[in-house]
């Protein structure tokens, strides 16, 4: 099953989550403000796509952090910084099996959920 994590309130993911029920993907999706997302995972994650990808530096979020926080220099102070603002995690985050993808788009999400 493929694992959406997001915001409940993020228009991306609503647009992801009605994609994907109406090209009939069985998905679960985490609200990672409600139920953060692990550590271990978060560094999984980011082992894959970069803290660079991974983490949304257009938000306002990003902009409003101070400037020394901006460029945390190793995995803890990352985790840290995202434990602190979840809403930093781009949206949504799309798990399947051991591939990780961030954002949506109808064109990618056609590309990874090739239908048969």
């Amino acid at each position: 099953m493929v694992q959406v994590f997001g915001l409940e309130k993020c228009s991306t993911c609503d647009k992801a989550r009605e994609w994907l029920k109406d090209h009939k993907v069985d998905f679960e999706f985490t609200d990672y403000r409600d139920n953060p997302v692990a550590p271990a995972k978060l560094k999984l994650w980011s082992k894959q796509l970069g803290w660079e990808k991974l983490v949304n530096r257009a938000s306002y979020t990003w902009r409003d952090l101070p400037a020394d926080k901006k460029e945390p220099p190793s995995d803890v102070e990352w985790l840290a910084l995202v434990k602190e603002f979840p809403a930093l995690i781009k949206r949504p985050v799309v798990v399947q099996g051991d591939t990780v993808n961030v954002g949506f788009a109808a064109k990618k999400f056609g590309e990874m959920f090739k239908q048969k």
